[in-house]
């Protein structure tokens, strides 16, 4: 058995690959961050063992991180729910009774520390996603890091989020 080229498999099988995931996955910005994911799996592969089906196995390995991908932003949907304007009023409302002012500055002030707790590059990718509104793609542009590990700091800021203020999210 001869031994398997990432080059080889790439020139052969990236543009069906690439439509593979983009079927799967329904955009184009998602199925390029799996095509990525896919080869740098497929090269982990290579290096452990021998593949038989080097082809068969790459699409098995796309299957799987597209799948890794629907269920992650399944879950993010349901995080990232978004917040209705009258959430906002109540909070932002400065006419509100002085009670809920103090209220609203308690969990202002929870909520800080929370994110404030959060590792330094974590709460980087918090601040710029959700407070400055910036797109997973450009925040990831911006800090020189994949859109996957911008994902993967969202979910661990919120998370963390969560547990401090629960009630807030």
């Amino acid at each position: 058995m001869q031994a398997v080229s990432i080059d080889a498999l790439h020139r052969g099988d990236g543009a069906r690959l690439r439509r593979f995931l983009t079927r799967r996955l329904g955009n184009p910005t998602d199925a390029a961050d799996a095509h990525q994911e896919t080869y740098l799996l497929m090269l982990a592969a290579l290096a452990r063992t021998k593949i038989e089906q080097p082809s068969a196995f790459l699409f098995q390995i796309a299957s799987n991180v597209a799948r890794r991908m629907r269920n992650r932003q399944r879950l993010e949907g349901r995080i990232f729910q978004p917040v209705s304007d009258e959430d906002w009023a109540g909070l932002a409302d400065g006419y509100a009774l002085p009670e809920q002012q103090a209220m609203a500055r308690q969990d202002l002030r929870r909520l800080a520390a929370a994110v404030d707790e959060l590792p330094p590059r974590c709460r980087e990718v918090f601040l710029l996603a959700r407070i400055e509104g910036l797109p997973n793609g450009e925040v990831a542009a911006r800090l020189g890091i994949s859109r996957n590990m911008v994902e993967k700091h969202l979910i661990k800021a919120l998370l963390q989020c969560r547990r401090r203020c629960g009630d807030l999210f």
